[in-house]
């Protein structure tokens, strides 16, 4: 056999990079305007999440999602499966939101209130306050593993494993009563759905913000990848003033660096460092970019030190940069059609969803018609039997009173008076009865006029078919 030579390929460097290991970024903490806007959103969404759960609203539990009993309560609301359309709205309503404030100023949500943003900084402050700063952190990974390494990783991943038990354990309390989950976890009699989602999503918790954190945004999350179909050239964004920054390069507070052909940017690289998917900025926008504001906090406090003005890492737009436009001029294009557009629409869906849950009825009405054969008395009145489905959807028991229309001399023959408990549904047989030649035979319309007896405006009428033999 006749051997054939292997040649060997060159691999290409963007073949090559897709195998790329890595790199373990080691973000610096950073203080300063959009800093302190971060940790107050860090701070109301985690005591809104944690906090919410524990209220108490009607002797019981404010906001429960009870998929067992198919009943959501929200407050002082309580919404049932007949109700999914107030979900419907509520997608509508984030998904118009998210066009909206993307088109105005880019990824906000992905920098201040994106779960991913907020936990991951959350285990990034247990990170630091255990192992200590940035160069504190590299050098302790970059060392043989000793006693005191292993002691600070190991209390740095107890504290993260059960904060993320706490975030899965709160947010299965959303679905189960808390207090009885509570108690469920102590005496170790937790179901296999409610063991199940704590693990599960403690877990989620764990790994996404504790090992993945900006894997998650530059390689899982779609928005990452969609997002610059929403942006244009009005759009704020974090950038980097090419014009005024370059030639980069270090030099002496007290020289001249306008004499040496040098810009604004002395090179420092604090703008790499802070930013928690360590990107470079100055590189031009990228969509792993969660406009965080980190790299403008630290561009910052570097201006102020040397002296010099700052902005030279600023939330601007395209055209705002390249047209030397001032703040009025910009901020005129900022709101412009589009964003108007979006902005009236949200604003008109919201207004009729809460003049809808204003004037949400608290009582639900469905009429099954029975499938016998009518029947005719003595005296030749036809009877028809019918099934009340009628859910009270108040948190107290209710009356009420149910008449017939549509059939002249129509009665009901049992009791018309109807008791539902509260938050419940009930189902009532009744019988309707139609004197003799009253009509036509076949399929004749007639309505139900369901009443609460203590609140006459809370009313519901369902139309029915009454059937005469031929």
């Amino acid at each position: 056999m006749k051997h054939i030579p292997i040649i060997p390929v060159p691999i290409d460097e963007a073949e090559l990079a897709l195998f790329e290991e890595r790199r373990k970024i080691y973000p610096r903490t950073q203080t300063g305007w959009f800093s302190s806007w971060r940790w107050v959103l860090v701070f109301f969404t985690q005591a809104l999440f944690y906090g919410t759960a524990w209220l108490n609203w009607n002797d019981r539990q404010a906001v429960l999602f009870d998929l067992v009993a198919r009943k959501f309560y929200i407050f002082g609301l309580v919404l049932w499966p007949q109700d999914f359309i107030y979900l419907a709205v509520l997608l509508v309503i984030s998904a118009l939101s998210l066009f909206l404030f993307t088109a105005i100023a880019g990824r906000l949500f992905c920098g201040y209130a994106c779960p991913q943003t907020v936990y991951t900084e959350i285990f990034l402050w247990i990170e630091a306050k255990v192992e200590g700063e940035r160069n504190a952190r590299i050098k302790l990974d970059a060392s043989p593993m000793s006693a005191h390494k292993f002691s600070l990783k190991l209390l740095k991943h107890f504290i993260w494993i059960t904060l993320a038990l706490w975030t899965g354990f709160t947010f299965v309390g959303y679905f189960t009563p808390i207090r009885e989950l509570a108690i469920s976890v102590g005496d170790f009699t937790l179901g296999p759905w409610e063991t199940f989602w704590f693990l599960f999503y403690g877990f989620a918790t764990y790994g996404n913000a504790g090992w993945m954190r900006e894997q998650v945004c530059k390689y899982m999350c779609p928005y990452a990848r969609f997002q610059s179909a929403m942006f244009d050239k009005d759009t704020l964004i974090v950038t980097y003033d090419t014009a005024r920054g370059d030639p980069r390069g270090s030099r002496n507070k007290k020289v001249d660096y306008k004499t040496q052909g040098l810009g604004d940017c002395v090179d420092c690289g604090i703008c790499v460092q802070v930013c928690p998917t360590g990107i470079d900025i100055r590189e031009g926008l990228q969509y792993e970019c969660i406009a965080c504001g980190a790299c403008i906090d630290g561009c910052d406090q570097v201006m102020d030190k040397m002296g010099y003005e700052r902005g030279l890492i600023r939330y601007t737009t395209e055209h705002a940069l390249t047209r030397k436009l001032d703040d009025k001029a910009m901020w005129k294009r900022v709101f412009r059609a589009r964003t108007l557009i979006y902005a009236g629409l949200l604003g008109l869906i919201i207004l009729l969803a809460a003049v809808s849950l204003a004037m949400h009825t608290p009582l639900k009405v469905d009429v099954i018609k029975d499938r016998g054969m009518p029947k005719i008395t003595e005296t030749g009145a036809i009877e028809n039997v019918y099934r009340l489905q009628v859910m009270n959807t108040q948190e107290s028991a209710r009356q009420y009173s149910v008449e017939v229309q549509g059939a002249a001399g129509a009665v009901i023959v049992n009791p018309a008076d109807l008791e539902v408990g509260s938050a419940t549904t009930k189902a009532f047989p009744v019988r309707v009865r139609v004197p003799a030649n009253v009509l036509a035979s076949g399929s004749n319309r007639i309505r139900f006029v369901v009443k609460d007896i203590d609140a006459p405006e809370v009313t519901v009428t369902e139309k029915a078919v009454f059937t005469v033999p031929r």
